[in-house]
C-alpha cells in the first residue's frame, strides 16, 4: 500500500502525525522505526545516535536523534519506556533508513506500563492509512528513497 509514493504498512502502529511506526514484538518489546514519510522529509540520513541502554525515556524525550544533510532532530517518543537497543545496522549505515525505513529499524524499547497500553496512543489499519494519505496529501510529500 502507498500515497504519492510513500510506502505504508498497515498492521504498524503510527503516531497521529506519522513521523514514527511502532510494532509489537513476540517478547513484549516495542521496535520503533521512521516512516517513509519521515525519511523523505529528512533527506539522506547521515548519522543516528540511539540512547545508551537501560536508559528512561518518558514522552517527549527522544530514543534517538538523526542528522541529515537538511535536518537534525529528534525521533520523537511517545511513550515512557527503556531503550533496550539500537540498532547495529543502522548505527553503522545510516542510510538504510532512506532505503527501506520498514526494515531499518532505529530503536528497540520496552514500554514502561507494557506494550499494550502504550500503543493505545498510536493508529493501525485503515484508519492509519486514511490518515498518513492524507498527511502525504496536505504537505505534498511524494517519497524516494535513497541507495546505500
Amino acid at each position: 500500500m502507498d500515497c504519492n509514493g510513500c510506502e505504508f504498512h498497515p498492521e504498524l502502529f503510527y503516531d497521529d502525525e506519522y513521523q514514527i511506526w511502532v510494532r509489537r514484538e513476540d517478547d513484549g518489546t516495542l521496535t520503533v522505526g521512521m516512516t517513509d514519510l519521515s525519511q523523505t522529509i529528512a533527506g539522506k540520513i547521515l548519522h543516528v545516535r540511539v540512547r545508551r541502554p537501560g536508559t528512561r525515556r518518558p514522552p517527549g524525550k527522544p530514543v534517538a536523534t538523526i542528522e541529515s544533510g537538511k535536518w537534525a532532530g529528534p525521533i520523537p517518543n511517545f511513550i515512557d519506556c527503556v531503550i533496550i537497543e539500537g540498532n547495529p545496522e543502522v548505527l553503522e549505515n545510516p542510510v538504510l533508513l532512506n532505503s527501506d525505513p520498514y526494515n531499518a529499524w532505529v530503536a528497540r524499547v520496552e514500554a514502561s506500563d507494557g506494550a499494550d497500553k502504550a500503543l493505545e496512543s498510536f493508529v493501525t489499519g485503515d484508519e492509519a492509512h486514511k490518515g498518513y494519505c492524507a498527511r502525504a496529501q496536505r504537505d505534498d510529500i511524494h517519497c524516494q528513497r535513497t541507495l546505500r
